[in-house]
């Protein structure tokens, strides 16, 4: 299931972070999300009962939604998240037990890392990707270039700062995939009942991916 996983990842390209603060609200982004074209969702361990919004969704969607946990730095939690159906675990930083117990179980793994020697140690403790957080702290798409520059081979994920005005520059500059926080993940627009602001921006981000993967392509 993993190679699975790596594949519809990379050819959305987007991973929407989801800190929803109910599973209502949570079940309702989803929603939207799926509507505008991406089914896709990370669900942090900062949502309450995050585990049995994660069965929810499994439950209800099944293999129409990809699946992941976020916000997970320990064992306990990525094996929890595992169980209710995630098929990758996200960090924001780097604990090699939470990647090996994610590779055992045949799932994704996604730790966090920041400096060169974080990433490079992230990678080669078994990541299937590498979440560079927070990725516009410390400079955003240049960032990520030149991290890139020593370490070509390695699959980035930038986390942090993913806006649509910025989500081209961070593709161009060798993301394999974007995690997306509340640009995309808008839970106003859920409070507001207005879920078509989150399914116009899933179209939206889709439609930046897709222009700028062409493009990159046409000038190969």
């Amino acid at each position: 299931m993993s190679e699975l996983t790596k594949e519809m990842m990379e050819r959305v390209g987007l991973i929407p972070v989801l800190r929803a603060h109910s599973a209502a609200q949570g079940h309702a982004v989803v929603r939207a999300l799926l509507a505008g074209g991406i089914n896709i969702v990370e669900v942090t361990m900062t949502v309450p009962g995050a585990v049995d919004l994660l069965r929810g969704l499994k439950r209800e969607y099944g293999d129409d939604l990809l699946l992941g946990s976020g916000t997970v730095t320990t064992v306990a939690e990525a094996g929890a998240t595992i169980d209710a159906g995630a098929e990758f675990v996200v960090s924001p930083s780097l604990h090699p037990e939470v990647i090996a117990v994610t590779r055992d179980a045949g799932k994704v793994s996604i730790p966090g890392a920041l400096t060169p020697t974080e990433v490079i140690t992230a990678w080669r403790a078994g990541a299937d990707y590498v979440k560079v957080f927070p990725c516009s702290a410390v400079g955003g798409a240049s960032y990520l270039k030149a991290l890139l520059a020593p370490f070509p081979d390695l699959k980035l994920i930038p986390t942090g700062g993913v806006t649509l005005q910025t989500a081209d520059s961070f593709l161009r500059a060798g993301a394999c995939a974007l995690g997306v926080g509340s640009d995309l993940v808008n839970l106003a627009a859920i409070d507001n009942r207005s879920p078509e602001i989150i399914t116009e921006a899933a179209r939206a981000y889709l439609n930046v991916v897709a222009q700028a993967r062409l493009e990159m392509e046409t000038a190969e």
